[in-house]
């Protein structure tokens, strides 16, 4: 599923700015995981009021389908160090052009001085090949190879650039290794955003991840679902609210910065998505029976209206794919009634999604209430309940 869902109605990018006080961006998360905060909006009126997040299944209704998206973060964040110069006689790295890469092979000898290279893994592209953002990107062009080091100093992966994008944006072709997942978890990193002005820590690997969180490909959280607990998780369902689960792995769709000046010009990076067939008739079901679907997160809103977007029938089917749907003011919501969502960056993709579910100058006037309230903004800060 791809496409622009619609014209943004000629507003510009800018159109979706607010001033942010720095010291209001979550550094950390809450002390306790389910204590933030939640304002609430009346998608109707645009009316708010401060509550708890706790508060959340009091507000739900009887029936409701919450919808949780289970994508897990990996640990996706890595330094390398380029080695030797570009390949002349084989376009990729193999297992017979590759130094021994098992865990315990010492430092390899490089052919020429190297700087610390960051890579971000983004989405994987098929057997041993990802796409990433280098930086600096001046330090890995096509054909260049990487050596992605353990803390002792133990070279655990090693990679050839094969394509170079824009704006940093790489594809590598990583040499085989026998579990390919478990090495990132030795020597890889919690991708927390750039607004997070530190290291990551040995809690950002349990906080950074949802209590709900399986199937493993997202590089930045589902973020909505950080707030819940075993404990409030069984007070949804205690109320009488149905919980179905789907799957969407975070990549650059999300979180990419916007480099147009018009919302019609705005074009998102695919991202990977599956609905089971569990699912999708609990969606089907609600959506007949008129029950609300409650998203948690703008990722589930994204995989449910793309997959009513691709459904001939009308009804969602289990499949799994790939969308780029970019959804911004006027946009028709066929599937989503209610929706959970962490405040967005200004002029972000995610506020437009947000704007198009109330309106943007109710978004936009809650978030100034938010401002004035103290709320935590981001990927650690409060969250917003939309009904």
């Amino acid at each position: 599923m791809s496409g622009t869902a619609d014209a943004g109605h000629g507003l510009r990018v800018d159109d979706f700015d607010f001033d942010l006080p720095p010291e209001l961006i979550a550094q950390q998360p809450p002390a306790e995981r389910g204590s933030s905060r939640m304002l609430v909006m009346d998608r109707a009126t645009g009316a708010v009021r401060d509550a708890r997040f706790a508060d959340l299944p009091s507000m739900l209704q009887r029936g409701d389908l919450l919808v949780l998206n289970d994508s897990r973060v990996i640990p996706a964040r890595l330094f390398a160090q380029r080695i030797g110069g570009r390949s002349t006689s084989h376009p990729t790295l193999d297992a017979k052009n590759a130094p021994s890469m098992g865990h315990g092979t010492r430092n390899i000898k490089r052919n020429e001085p190297a700087g610390r290279i960051e890579v971000l893994l983004t989405e994987s592209a098929g057997e041993n090949r990802w796409r990433a953002l280098v930086k600096p990107g001046r330090k890995a062009g096509a054909g260049d190879r990487l050596a992605f080091p353990a803390p002792n100093g133990d070279i655990e992966l090693q990679a050839e650039v094969i394509e170079r994008g824009e704006f940093g944006e790489r594809l590598l072709e990583f040499a085989p290794v026998e579990d390919f997942f478990a090495v990132l978890e030795r020597i890889g990193h919690v991708p927390l955003p750039p607004y997070i002005r530190r290291g990551d820590l040995d809690a950002d690997r349990e906080r950074y991840q949802t209590v709900y969180s399986r199937e493993r490909g997202s590089v930045a959280a589902p973020t909505a679902g950080l707030h819940f607990t075993p404990r409030i998780l069984d007070a949804v369902a205690a109320h009488g609210v149905e919980v179905a689960r789907i799957s969407l792995h975070v990549g650059l769709g999300t979180f990419a910065p916007l480099r147009v000046e018009r919302v019609d010009e705005v074009h998102l990076h695919s991202e990977r998505y599956s609905i089971s067939a569990e699912a999708a008739d609990a969606v089907n079901r609600a959506r007949r029976e008129r029950r609300r679907v409650v998203a948690i997160g703008t990722t589930v809103v994204r995989t449910l209206e793309a997959a009513a977007l691709r459904a001939a029938s009308g009804e969602i089917e289990a499949h799994s794919g790939a969308t780029d749907v970019f959804i911004s003011p006027g946009f028709e919501f066929r599937v989503v009634g209610a929706l959970l969502t962490n405040f967005h960056l200004p002029q972000s993709s995610l506020l437009m999604l947000v704007s198009a579910f109330a309106g943007r100058e109710r978004v936009l006037a809650a978030y100034r209430h938010a401002v004035g309230q103290k709320y935590r903004f981001f990927s650690y800060g409060d969250c917003m309940f939309i009904a």
